[in-house]
């Protein structure tokens, strides 16, 4: 994936959360299907877009940086003083961050990921993984309804993370929901376990 698809990511869920203002929905309730709350979820994506982006910038083998925040592993938290107008603002500013790095660096680049080393392309997709996923349990924790994800957005996803997906049974967002352990296909059961694939094809 490209760095305007990380833009384009981090932008829809901004504006959904400028959309979403603190004295219409509450930021402390858990987020969908998480332990999480929604303030919390959403510091984990602006904490993934900043490591991502240190990964690609670096070019990183065998491990994550050895960097921890204060207090935990995340490196990242938005002052929770700044309500959802400072997330925005963070998640769009997190988002630039990746995306230069994804652009400055050459496709040839390869840097550590868990579930295989990933060039710059892969670690884009991870991201749009993270900001649409998350921005689903964000949202339809927030309006108490199932929320409508970009469909460009996850079917980038399913093709570069999840290749083999059955994406004849369903739209993006509800092949991407599945392979993510968020919903049922037909014929196809919830997955209880999933991961991405970014490593280099």
């Amino acid at each position: 994936m490209t760095p305007d698809q990380v833009r384009h990511a981090t932008q829809w869920l901004a504006e959904e959360l400028r959309a979403r203002p603190e004295d219409v929905v509450d930021y402390d309730r858990h987020a969908h299907g998480l332990k999480w709350s929604v303030w919390h979820t959403l510091e984990h994506v602006l904490d993934d877009l900043v490591v991502y982006a240190l990964q690609v910038a670096g070019q990183v083998q065998d491990a994550y940086l050895p960097l921890t925040g204060p207090g935990g592993d995340e490196l990242v938290h938005c002052d929770r003083a700044s309500g959802s107008a400072g997330m925005a603002d963070s998640l769009e500013a997190c988002g630039e961050l990746l995306a230069a790095a994804v652009q400055t660096r050459p496709a040839t680049s390869r840097a550590y990921h868990p579930y295989g080393d990933a060039d710059p392309a892969g670690y884009a997709a991870l991201a749009a993984l993270e900001v649409v996923v998350h921005g689903w349990d964000v949202l339809t924790a927030l309006d108490d309804e199932v929320a409508d994800l970009p469909e460009d957005l996850c079917a980038g996803v399913v093709a570069r993370l999840f290749p083999g997906s059955p994406t004849e049974l369903g739209t993006a967002q509800e092949v991407l929901l599945w392979q993510t352990g968020r919903g049922a296909l037909p014929g196809r059961a919830r997955l209880s376990r999933w991961r991405p694939s970014p490593g280099v094809r």
